[in-house]
């Protein structure tokens, strides 16, 4: 079947829904104003439906636009990535393969681990995308990445995750806080602090439910932030603490610009997995490269700042490997 749309179509759709001006859309994609409404309509007159209805002196879209409008930001995402893989194809690299991060877009270890693998996969290029921290999940299964590094991720239908590392949940303070130089924190102690965290939503496996719930203390002073780096930065401020996983703050705990405590006399412990989609064949670039960074782990023992967690057995977690030497994290 022929589309009965373009992609210039699209364009000016996700352009007008953006501002909800004709004329700011038109400055936007550089066209004037006339050529984008007669775009608008030439789309409405081929499609038979509106899309978009008039709000003062602007535009909202109507469902059928807003679905469109959905769809369209998909599609021209995906287009963009594929064009940008076929220019590096085009540079001789024969192999992409998008990497995300859930929550934290922290990459200390990267250098030390694409040392190793491109020693390994020469043709293999590894792109970062930093904006699937905040849905990495749907990022895999939409395809704007290949593989996503979770903290104990609860998966739906459709991936696979192969165990990385072990780390743990800590306590992150300013180094002179109150709290700074105790072997361990409890519930309590918290009551009366100014706690950030990136999400206010208890995450399966994380403090909320292993931490706060068995202790029935509620933390009154909870602020949402929702970059991890804020965080980092507003508690080296002064702003109030945090709970955040040790191996990402391991730059700022060496240099001492925070301090870690412990969550309970035990810790709480936590696994990281590298994430990938079950259609992927095993020799495919995203499952090599999961494989990769699991093989990079096992060898390099404090490769994100913690221990390599124990490698699972079963044929499904099982990609195929490859053989990388050893390098230092650091």
């Amino acid at each position: 079947m022929q589309p009965r749309l373009d992609v210039r179509h699209l364009q000016v759709l996700l352009a007008v829904a953006e501002t909800g001006s004709l004329a700011v859309a038109a400055r936007m994609l550089g066209v004037t104003a006339s050529a984008l409404s007669h775009r608008i309509r030439e789309a409405e007159r081929r499609l038979d439906v509106a899309l978009f209805t008039k709000l003062g002196r602007g535009l909202r879209l109507t469902p059928a636009g807003e679905h469109l409008a959905d769809v369209g930001d998909r599609l021209l995402a995906d287009l963009e990535r594929a064009e940008a893989v076929v220019m590096r194809m085009g540079e001789g690299v024969e192999r992409v393969v998008r990497l995300g991060m859930g929550a934290y877009n922290s990459y200390h270890w990267l250098p030390a681990f694409l040392r190793v693998y491109r020693e390994a996969a020469p043709e293999t290029e590894i792109d970062v995308i930093a904006n699937a921290a905040r849905r990495p999940l749907e990022s895999l299964l939409e395809g704007a990445i290949d593989v996503a590094i979770l903290a104990e991720p609860v998966l739906p239908p459709g991936l696979r995750a192969i165990p990385l590392f072990e780390d743990e949940i800590v306590a992150v303070t300013p180094p002179g806080h109150r709290l700074a130089g105790r072997d361990f924190v409890v519930a309590e102690d918290f009551a009366d602090e100014a706690l950030m965290t990136y999400s206010l939503v208890p995450v399966p496996g994380h403090e909320g439910e292993r931490f706060w719930r068995p202790s029935r203390v509620h933390c009154c002073r909870a602020t949402r932030v929702e970059l991890v780096e804020a965080i980092v930065e507003l508690i080296k401020a002064g702003f109030g603490t945090s709970m955040l996983a040790r191996w990402a703050m391991a730059p700022h705990l060496r240099d001492g610009s925070l301090a870690a405590v412990r969550l309970g006399p035990e810790g709480l412990a936590i696994r990281w997995h590298a994430v990938i989609r079950l259609a992927d064949p095993p020799d495919s670039p995203a499952p090599a490269l999961a494989q990769a960074l699991a093989d990079w782990c096992a060898a390099v023992p404090d490769a994100f700042g913690r221990a390599p967690a124990a490698q699972s057995t079963s044929p499904e977690a099982q990609p195929a490997s490859m053989a990388l030497t050893t390098a230092s994290a650091t």
